[in-house]
């Protein structure tokens, strides 16, 4: 009986590959349930009710008000500069109320009254001139060409984005990763037990050729 049980005693390389794969198997299941709570749900969520359409711009017009953003200008060197807020009016096939258009969801969080914001410079010409290159884009660019255009009935009836910042590949990413992370760990510990067992067997067949 002693002499079996020292046969299926794991040796140091073959305990440090079972470590490996129950670490592989937790880690993969730790990141589904944070990625699904954390990540995933909201992102389902934004997505739930939503669509695509084809959008056509109504109106593009600079408001008098100006919106403050935060620049960089090095590793303790932040500061406040000032941009002018863009906003870009669409039609959709989906309703014949005008819609405010966005840049993705982020930017519609960040600056729900504005189409865009700028990349912020310290110079508040800068920024003053990229919000215009960019009015000029939509005008004569675009103009009255239709485009693809996405909205959510649910959170944003009156808001529409230019793209999605959650779209199918991120999901897919966002699952696709910690399973094979979990499945990679459970091959490790199935063929870590398999080769034990196999070189049991052997060494088992071995002794009984040798009486």
């Amino acid at each position: 009986m002693a002499r079996s049980r020292a046969l299926y005693e794991y040796t140091e390389a073959e305990d440090k590959s079972m470590r490996l794969g129950f670490l592989l198997i937790a880690a993969g299941l730790l990141s589904l349930l944070g990625l699904g709570c954390c990540w995933l749900r909201p992102a389902l969520q934004e997505r739930g009710g939503g669509g695509s359409a084809n959008c056509t711009v109504l109106a593009v017009r600079q408001l008098g008000e100006r919106f403050a953003c935060t620049f960089s200008c090095g590793a303790a060197c932040r500061g406040t500069a000032r941009y002018p807020c863009l906003q870009v009016l669409v039609r959709t096939s989906r309703s014949s109320v005008p819609a405010l258009l966005h840049e993705d969801e982020r930017q519609l969080r960040t600056n729900p009254k504005c189409s865009y914001i700028p990349p912020c410079a310290r110079d508040d010409q800068e920024n003053s001139e990229n919000v215009t290159y960019k009015q000029k884009y939509w005008k004569e660019k675009v103009g009255s060409q239709p485009f693809t255009c996405y909205f959510n009935q649910h959170l944003r009836p009156d808001d529409v984005m230019l793209k999605r910042t959650h779209d199918e590949t991120v999901l897919l990413h966002c699952f696709l990763w910690p399973l094979v992370t979990f499945l990679v760990g459970v091959l490790i510990v199935v063929l870590t037990i398999c080769a034990k067992s196999l070189a049991v067997r052997a060494e088992a067949i071995k002794k009984k050729k040798h009486l």
